[in-house]
């Protein structure tokens, strides 16, 4: 098996931890039978710069031609945020039609957590990653006048809920067999109203399968207070983004947090961890590579390699359980190299037992 792999190592701390990953994930795949050819391009805050353009017009036919994309993060200071995410992140989303973003959450033994309740975490959020409140729907009209204004339009599709969703009770079904459906339709009652009876049409078709609507409020008070009752959170773009970014405080910061962005149907996958470019730790070599490994393991999970997934899971329990090898986001003096060289040590040691 030989995967086609896109690197993007992008702006800030994102070279670093791709570095960082790379050997990890190629080391999984010999283990398992499988290549790893990596073609690297230079997408990004640079090239932006550089070009106008943050990625070439082609962008999505070659990522097409590929099996998985493995992103490191985007951002830097002297570009406005927007322009980057809007030119190349989210650009991928829709061009490539990933439907779906997958944000996995789980409490490591011996890595802190601020939240008391972290232990026992395993949950997944399953958030629909193409409409809501990201399509740039709007405008603003009488700019730097007493009336300005600004108008987001949140758009909400019968298709786009319906694959999150199917996706999302297919998830649940192999996993614990609960899914809260995370919704605001006691105050948005259009578009929120409309999640709430497709999800109810879906949830008919799996009978084995747990479905309870929450709103976003209280599932963000559940998250904090009893995090290990939860198994999959099915969330429209706006909330799945936060609800993520709060839960990642519960396997210990954004720097343990990987996600994926998917297609139910066979277009290359886009593999990221969450936690942004960072440019003020940039260069230093003090970054956390754990969540852009984890996205490489989910990339495996993707392209058909489930078990070199596992490995590098495995693999990073075992370095983690090491306080030396933690990075100083998880309150150690390590290193991206160490914590990564310390994953690559433990994938040799299973490899030869």
């Amino acid at each position: 098996m030989q995967i086609r792999l896109v690197s993007i190592p992008g702006d800030g701390v994102g070279p670093e931890v791709v570095a960082a990953t790379l050997p990890v994930i190629q080391d999984a795949a010999l283990m398992h039978g499988a290549g790893l050819d990596v073609l690297e391009v230079d997408w990004g805050g640079e090239r932006h710069l550089r070009t106008g353009a943050p990625m070439p017009d082609d962008a999505a036919e070659l990522v097409r031609s590929h099996d998985a994309v493995l992103f490191g993060a985007v951002g830097r200071p002297d570009v406005p945020d927007h322009e980057l995410v809007w030119g190349l992140i989210i650009a991928l989303r829709q061009q490539l039609d990933l439907a779906v973003n997958l944000r996995p959450v789980r409490s490591w033994e011996n890595v802190p957590s601020v939240v008391t309740s972290a232990p026992g975490t395993d949950l997944l959020i399953v958030r629909e990653n193409t409409e809501g409140e990201y399509t740039g729907v709007g405008g603003r009209t009488h700019r730097g006048r007493e009336a300005e204004l600004g108008i987001e339009v949140a758009v909400h599709s019968r298709p786009a809920i319906e694959r999150a969703a199917r996706y999302a009770f297919e998830q649940a079904g192999r996993r614990r067999g609960q899914v809260a459906l995370v919704t605001k339709s006691n105050a948005m009652r259009h578009g929120y109203t409309l999640w709430d009876e497709i999800v109810a049409e879906v949830a008919a078709e799996f009978p084995a399968v747990e479905c309870q609507p929450v709103l976003v409020d209280a599932m963000a008070a559940q998250m904090i207070q009893r995090p290990a009752e939860l198994d999959v959170l099915l969330c429209s773009n706006l909330f799945g983004d936060i609800l993520a970014d709060l839960a990642a405080v519960l396997a210990g910061g954004m720097g343990m947090a990987p996600s994926a962005n998917v297609s139910p149907a066979t277009t290359p996958g886009l593999f990221e961890p969450i936690h942004g470019s960072a440019p003020d730790i940039a260069g230093q070599g003090i970054a956390n590579p754990t969540a852009c490994m984890l996205s490489g393991a989910m990339m495996f999970d993707h392209v058909g390699l489930p078990a070199a997934g596992d490995s590098i899971r495995n693999a990073i329990a075992v370095a983690l359980l090491d306080s030396s090898n933690h990075t100083p986001d998880l309150g150690g003096t390590g290193t991206t190299d160490g914590l990564a060289a310390a994953v690559r040590s433990a994938l040799n040691r299973e490899r030869n037992t």
